[in-house]
């Protein structure tokens, strides 16, 4: 496997020195934000007249995608432009050249980033773009979701690793797994999930009140006097669990989680009639991999969309990436930035789909 990543990546960076690398600069509609990216466009003979824009998950990153090392979309943009299509990535807000503020901003403010570079690959008659799709990553996932369902310029997605349940579901099945796969005592494992839920629903019913903090700290320490009489019923002398109530509550109060956890995909796939690729590996715990395949094709079903496609690796991890114990801790210690699978099933779809020769 060592020795295919290998030839893999050397055929990217070779293949790569015949594209037109490119930094450029756009705004969005209102002017707001300008942002910041790298345009990449094949080599005349390997250009398809098509194009992508890699759009990231959460966590303020550059255009290369650095995740833990990892410069994910810089690895995936010269794979796409190597088989033809021009690609667009850019920083996302407040990070290298691009304005605006990261921790204000909501998925549905990806979304609309998204649209903004698509208008600008519009702008660029030159380009001669036939099809403009969008590729994102974990959260974007759902802002690609959001853009689509607002646009018909907009003509395939590919979701890796990417969001299509619920907002809370999503807090419910992240968390549970990542509690799942933690080195701590069942005993634990069950307190965390339990006040997991209950904080999740508190944030739900009270998304849209500024009194989110109170109802917040106020369920936590309901539950917490009860916690304490069964760990000091069970005889427990030392107690090490820790729920961090401050840096959630800060978090829960904020524009992003406010918005997110309200978040529900299916009225957004349902109106996407445009072909969808998803991805996701089977060792993911961050974003539950059986749940969110069978909703990418449920809720695009629903809105008559046939053509879509979901594919489940096994052995990889959120990043995609083959691992051993799979939790987030692990992600930088694995040589691999991408698995060499991922590659093939994105290329595979491209062509059955007519978007690269």
């Amino acid at each position: 496997m060592r020795k295919l990543i290998f030839v893999v990546t050397l055929l990217f960076s070779v293949n790569a020195l015949y594209a037109q690398n490119t930094d450029v600069t756009f705004k969005n509609g209102d002017g707001a934000i300008t942002f910041g990216g790298t345009l990449s466009v094949p080599a005349a003979e390997k250009n398809s007249g098509n194009a992508v824009i890699l759009i990231s998950g959460t966590g303020k990153q550059d255009r290369d995608g650095n995740m833990a090392g990892h410069p994910w979309f810089k690895v995936l943009a010269a794979y796409l432009v190597d088989k033809g299509l021009t690609v667009l990535r850019t920083d996302d807000r407040g990070e290298g050249k691009t304005t605006g503020k990261y921790e204000t901003a909501t998925t549905g403010d990806f979304a609309k980033d998204a649209l903004s570079a698509v208008a600008y690959l519009k702008s660029r008659k030159e380009l001669k773009l036939k099809k403009i799709g969008l590729l994102g990553h974990s959260e974007g996932g759902a802002a690609i979701t959001i853009a689509a369902a607002a646009s018909k310029d907009i003509a395939f997605l590919i979701s890796l690793s990417g969001l299509a349940t619920n907002g809370y579901q999503a807090q419910i099945l992240q968390n549970e797994d990542i509690v799942a796969a933690a080195p701590i005592p069942d005993r634990d494992k069950k307190r965390y999930n339990e006040i997991n839920e209950l904080m999740f629903k508190t944030a739900l019913k009270y998304a849209d009140s500024s009194t989110l903090d109170t109802m917040l700290n106020r369920a936590y320490a309901a539950w917490k006097v009860k916690d304490d009489a069964l760990i000091k019923s069970a005889g427990v002398e030392f107690d090490h669990f820790r729920y961090p109530i401050y840096s959630y509550v800060n978090n829960a109060t904020g524009p992003w989680y406010r918005y997110f956890i309200k978040y529900d995909p299916a009225p957004y796939l349902a109106k996407i009639k445009v072909p969808i690729l998803a991805i996701n590996g089977s060792k993911d715990i961050m974003v539950n991999p059986a749940v969110n395949l069978a909703n990418w094709k449920k809720l695009s079903a629903a809105g008559g969309n046939k053509n879509v496609k979901t594919i489940e690796l096994p052995g990889l991890n959120h990043l995609l990436q083959h691992c051993k114990t799979c939790q987030i801790q692990e992600y930088k210690e694995i040589k691999e930035d991408i698995a060499p699978e991922v590659f093939l099933e994105i290329g595979k779809w491209l062509k059955e789909q007519k978007i690269i020769n």
